[in-house]
């Protein structure tokens, strides 16, 4: 390694380790920390603040441009969900008896399926009360109640990471020029069998000899409105079937493809999740859709977190074109083109040195995502395993720094040491079996 490319780790590890300084120890907003790690990292690196600053507005802008519409109406379908009882009507009806041998599976599969268009943190509030309020008082209340909620976030947090619309994945496809489709389709047969992995498998050996607190409230229902469970389960499932129709045109023959051209349209995200609120105002809330209050609540319940939300992802696209100007994208593609390391490894690699810097899974997503295509270019390897290595990596080791970590706690009942030892360690599996899954089926598919 050269003195020039010495500079640059030296510049992205201090400009990184500022930022979770400033989330760790001083309590700023990882908005404003991952600003002053940008500009921190820009100088070190070679550039001059005004070129620092002008990296750190086109950073943000791209990501804000391109996702931002995806987050919001995300954040909107997940409040109709829950506002509308759909939700948690669905984990009721899916979980079933708590007690029973098929309940933690049950639960997993409630997650996967609610999960797919709702942000991890929407699913989590929504979920989490509902089972732990489905668990009756017995001798293994705790055991029984924690191993349900674990089951219910090692779903939430595959298919988080995994799949598409998700910010995440979807940053990495359009960064790296993945097929879309194929990238849901990989990604849902590396979700399963770690989603399995890291909830039944590990949850029953985790829940053990834990104490839990008592957990957070269930959501707040609007008042009357409660929607059948089937309604529920199709607004869930239409934002993924719309873009996996939009694939169609790709797996023809090309004699036929030019015929269903236009479901191509369907593939763009922001499309099938506006098309999928739309149909969820009349198939969840019928006649009261028009409501004013209806209104009222559906949308402060969405534009509340959203703000945050979008701040989080601009600052860490800022900090990702910042390590793009300095250079240090093109010495992660020499380094990965050199033989030592499989563009796999090393996006799985970059997104956990960021989640455990940042905290962020997303900002670990959208860094190693944003890094990587030079490596890619030269590598030969399918995009889309790329896309999901990353996103494994992106949920290693959740700890302090972690806004979610914080939440996971509140709403298992569990202490910090307990909640290191459940959800720190699932994520981790999670992790791990993930880039194992990824690389056996890059070999094979």
């Amino acid at each position: 390694m050269i003195v020039g490319d010495a500079r640059l780790v030296l510049a992205a590890i201090a400009g990184i380790a500022l930022a979770i300084l400033l989330i760790v120890r001083g309590r700023l907003h990882p908005f404003v920390a991952l600003l002053c790690g940008a500009f921190a990292l820009g100088p070190l690196g070679g550039l001059s603040l005004l070129d620092t600053a002008k990296a750190v507005q086109k950073g943000a802008g791209d990501i804000l441009g391109g996702i931002g519409l995806v987050v919001a109406l995300g954040m909107a379908l997940g409040t109709m969900l829950q506002v509308s009882d759909g939700a948690a009507g669905l984990a009721r009806v899916m979980i079933g008896n708590a007690e029973s041998p098929r309940a933690p599976w049950m639960s997993l599969l409630v997650a996967l399926v609610i999960g797919l268009p709702l942000f991890f943190e929407t699913g989590l509030v929504l979920l989490l009360p509902i089972i732990a309020s489905a668990v009756t008082d017995t001798k293994h209340g705790d055991a029984t109640r924690l191993g349900l909620m674990l089951c219910a976030l090692s779903g939430l947090s595959v298919v988080h990471a995994l799949v598409p619309p998700h910010p995440g994945p979807l940053i990495a496809v359009g960064a790296l020029g993945a097929n879309l489709g194929r990238t849901i389709a990989y990604g849902l047969l590396v979700a399963v069998p770690t989603a399995i992995l890291a909830g039944p498998v590990f949850a029953k050996v985790a829940a053990r000899n834990v104490s839990l607190a008592a957990t957070a409230p269930a959501p707040t229902i609007f008042a009357g409105q409660r929607a059948p469970v089937w309604r529920a389960l199709l607004v869930v499932l239409l934002p993924v079937a719309l873009i996996l129709a939009g694939q169609v045109e790709a797996l023809l023959p090309p004699d036929l493809a030019p015929r269903v051209a236009w479901l191509s349209v369907a593939s763009n995200p922001v499309l099938a999740l506006l098309v999928a609120c739309l149909a969820a105002f009349p198939l969840l809330f019928g006649r009261r859709m028009g409501e004013p209050a209806l209104q009222e609540a559906i949308w402060l319940e969405t534009m509340q977190p959203v703000g945050a939300i979008l701040l989080a992802i601009g600052a860490g696209g800022a900090l990702k074109q910042v390590l793009v100007s300095t250079g240090f994208s093109e010495l992660l593609a020499r380094f990965a083109t050199s033989g030592s390391w499989s563009p796999i490894l090393l996006g799985w690699s970059i997104a956990v040195a960021v989640r455990l810097a940042t905290g962020s899974a997303t900002v670990a997503t959208i860094t190693a995502a944003g890094v990587m295509p030079g490596a890619m270019a030269a590598s030969g390897v399918r995009p889309e395993w790329t896309v999901l290595a990353i996103g494994a990596g992106s949920l290693f080791f959740s700890h302090v720094n972690d806004a979610g970590f914080w939440l996971v706690k509140s709403y298992l009942g569990t202490d910090t040491p307990a909640t290191f030892r459940t959800w720190s360690v699932m994520e981790t599996i999670i992790s791990i079996v993930g880039l194992v899954a990824v690389l056996t089926l890059s070999h094979v598919l």
